[in-house]
């Protein structure tokens, strides 16, 4: 695993939609969704919003190398609302990745339940026993040589999931310095994993909107 250096990228926010209901925003890979504990990881997503918005509130996070969709709300019940499309899977997630090898199918899921490594944590692990319940539908898009670019299509929102259900099938995704080996790490100068599309129920018309952040890899 490579050392691990907080250098945020500096990129104003990418706004991709706001109404007086909710906020959209495409996260850069590397920057935390909310603050860590230590001072130098102060910075994040959430605050970023919050010094030009600060009557927002985070609805969901990504991890840090991950880049993509991430909505924020104007209210607290705006809040509660989208959380609870998320906690009852109405939210369609849309990812997409390049990862190592060449994939062979074109196209599967991975039902594997998925729980803290506690010793080497923020990792995640499979655990038929003690983990919780993690489903990833994929699709093939492309075969770059020794690449793959896939769809990736989540039903639940483990922490790490996509990351570990890649490597569970010997696919790991391009830059992860958390599961990856030195050369599917060196591959890429950061994670190429992104939320592509997101799609809610908007709180106060009920119309289903999709939001869409353009690909950085």
């Amino acid at each position: 695993m490579k050392p691990f250096v907080y250098e945020p990228p500096k990129t104003p926010l990418d706004i991709l939609y706001i109404d007086e209901d909710v906020l959209v925003v495409n996260k850069p890979s590397g920057l935390l969704t909310v603050p860590g504990k230590e001072l130098k990881h102060h910075d994040s997503l959430e605050l970023r919003v919050k010094i030009e918005y600060p009557n927002s509130f985070l609805v969901h996070r990504l991890d840090m190398d991950t880049s993509g969709v991430i909505i924020f709300a104007f209210s607290k019940s705006t809040q509660r609302s989208l959380n609870l499309q998320f906690e009852k899977r109405i939210v369609k997630k849309l990812y997409e990745a390049r990862v190592f090898g060449n994939i062979k199918e074109d196209n599967g899921f991975i039902d594997l339940p998925l729980i803290v490594d506690w010793p080497n944590r923020p990792l995640q692990k499979i655990d038929a026993k003690e983990g919780k319940s993690a489903l990833t539908h994929w699709q093939v898009l492309d075969r770059e040589g020794d690449v793959t670019r896939v769809a990736l299509m989540p039903e639940t929102g483990r922490t790490h999931q996509l990351r570990v259900h890649m490597m569970s099938l010997g696919h790991t995704i391009l830059g992860d310095r958390f599961y990856g080996n030195v050369a599917e790490i060196n591959l890429a100068n950061e994670l190429q994993l992104h939320a592509k599309d997101l799609m809610i129920i908007h709180p106060k018309n009920g119309k289903k909107i999709t939001f869409k952040a353009p690909l950085p890899f």
